[in-house]
């Protein structure tokens, strides 16, 4: 049986609407961005895992695939049209030593099929290619435009040069072209041949297929496109330990499913739906061999197919997770600036009943440290005097840090109190939204139940006794008796920390990983342990959802 304890002192009802977008998500296949931005690649290889062979084509608005080649080839690269220069080991580059494929081709035109153009292309030792409609047949990587029109001078064609938005598609490691593709606003779609396909990409595998869109002259973008259900398969055991408990792991299918279909950023920006990092929610498909999904998380998927959550009848935008909380959710308002009605913080009695790794941490920085990240970050004050967090929330969560410096003060809310702190240069950053700086709360203070930060003071506060009289409470102290005995509950006025200084260091100490925002990882965790069903869990962790 479950034995539930609640300590409640205060009850607030909040009633919110919110609206959300239409599903991102088309006719059931998602578009999860593998590389792109900064990490788009000049060739991307494709090798087969389960499977032999691909088919060449595009992906049309409904998202289902026009197939226009294919080859027998198991290990391929897409490559940027262009000047291509492979190396002895086989590498792909823009420039460099090695074996250099010009930009300039021999083309003929006029074929109807692709086995048609296959064929020629065969005969003339060159490959067939898909240019702006139509089947061409493609010879020669010729570096100039002169050497080109004599070649296509043989075989009554013409000289062109490659695509500034066009893909070659080679044998991998070799010059040899199986494939081009260049055609408008279309991108090259990829689709492994196969009832069952796994394929490797960067060291892990993916079912699905692939798509390749690339900016005009830029490098090319790696998009997995994959049904929702496998999707889903390929967030939970990297989001969640594979071996976590059933309940858990179905809390956070139903979780992965509603955030790829509710949420939207990089559509309109990239064309795909979600990103495989945190940004969006890890995602490694069918996994590297080693770390891969356990049949535990896929019945956790299967258990919970097509199911999602809702908030007044619409499919919420944001199923946000996080690893720990340390003690408190907290209101999504309170971290992002806008309220969201099922994104309410309360207490979180569960997740200190399981075994959370590194429940606390600490992390120390000088002076000179803080004042170089503020600088750098755009936001200096000179040299960096004074931090401290100037209010918390209700919940004991950090809602503002202020620091004052030898030219001025600045003060950050939301979830930039622990993002201002990150820094790549020294490694350094503060985990969670729970926080005090130098042992102490600055500012507003918090009022504290053994040592567990609530409000910011008692002086007011209703109180309901054993005996059923209402009364107020006057100063700063009371005693409170619980099940387990008498606790001091306690309010406290903040100062700044005053530990720091010029030469000083900062030390900043807290408990919990992440934003603090909807569900805890390890919460979840702990209430399956408990006997909690996925239901219960997620009723816990947002507030007024139903779950279809």
């Amino acid at each position: 049986m479950k034995k539930r304890a609640f300590i409640m002192f205060f009850v607030v009802t909040f009633f919110a609407l919110t609206a959300a977008p239409a599903s991102a998500v088309v006719n059931g296949v998602v578009k999860v961005g593998l590389r792109y931005g900064s990490s788009a690649l000049f060739s991307a290889n494709l090798e087969n895992a389960v499977g032999a062979g691909y088919e060449f084509g595009y992906f049309e608005a409904d998202r289902s695939f026009t197939s226009l080649g294919w080859t027998e080839e198991t290990a391929i690269s897409m490559t940027a049209s262009g000047v291509i220069c492979m190396d002895g080991s086989g590498n792909y580059a823009p420039s460099g030593g090695g074996q250099t494929l010009g930009e300039w081709r021999a083309e003929m035109r006029g074929f109807r099929s692709y086995d048609e153009a296959l064929d020629r292309a065969r005969r003339e030792g060159g490959w067939p290619a898909w240019v702006d409609g139509e089947y061409v047949v493609r010879t020669g990587c010729y570096g100039s435009r002169e050497e080109a029109e004599r070649a296509a001078g043989n075989i009554g064609g013409q000289a062109v040069c490659c695509s500034n938005s066009g893909v070659t598609v080679t044998r991998t490691r070799t010059a040899d072209i199986l494939f081009e593709f260049a055609s408008g606003g279309l991108a090259l779609g990829v689709r492994p041949s196969g009832r069952e396909t796994s394929t490797w990409f960067k060291g892990y595998q993916y079912g699905g297929s692939f798509e390749y869109p690339r900016a005009s002259g830029g490098n090319l973008s790696v998009v997995n496109v994959v049904g929702l259900e496998e999707y889903v398969k390929g967030v939970i055991p990297y989001e969640m330990g594979g071996d976590w408990p059933l309940a858990a792991l179905e809390a956070q299918a139903v979780c992965a499913r509603t955030f790829a279909q509710g949420h939207s950023k990089h559509l309109s920006t990239s064309d795909f739906d979600v990103c495989n990092g945190v940004d969006c929610q890890v995602y490694n498909g069918h996994g590297s061999g080693g770390a891969a999904p356990s049949e535990t998380s896929d019945r956790a998927v299967e258990n919970t197919a097509g199911l999602c959550i809702y908030y007044n009848g619409t499919l919420v935008q944001d199923a946000v997770y996080h690893s720990s909380n340390g003690g408190a959710t907290e209101d999504g308002g309170n971290v992002w600036g806008t309220e969201t009605g099922y994104l309410k913080g309360k207490a979180d009695p569960y997740e200190a009943r399981t075994n959370v790794p590194s429940p606390s941490y600490s992390v120390t920085y000088t002076a000179g440290e803080l004042s170089w990240i503020l600088d750098q970050k755009g936001h200096s004050v000179g040299t960096v005097q004074d931090v401290y967090v100037s209010e918390y929330t209700p919940l004991g969560n950090v809602k503002q840090v202020t620091f004052v410096g030898s030219g001025g003060t600045k003060t950050f809310t939301g979830d930039d109190c622990r993002m201002i702190f990150y820094s790549s240069t020294y490694q350094k950053s503060v985990r969670s939204m729970r926080f005090d700086i130098n042992g102490r709360r600055g500012g507003a203070g918090g009022l504290s139940i053994n040592g567990e930060r609530l409000l910011s003071t008692l002086d007011g506060v209703s109180v309901l006794s054993g005996g059923g009289v209402t009364g107020t409470l006057r100063g700063n102290s009371a005693a409170a008796i619980t099940a387990s005995g008498t606790v001091m509950v306690s309010g406290e006025t903040g100062q700044p920390s005053g530990g720091g200084g010029a030469n000083g260091n900062f030390v900043i100490t807290g408990t919990g990983n992440g934003h603090n925002v909807g569900m805890s990882q390890y919460g979840a965790k702990a209430m399956a342990e408990l006997g909690y069903s996925s239901q219960e869990i997620l009723n816990f962790y947002y507030t007024d959802i139903t779950i279809r």
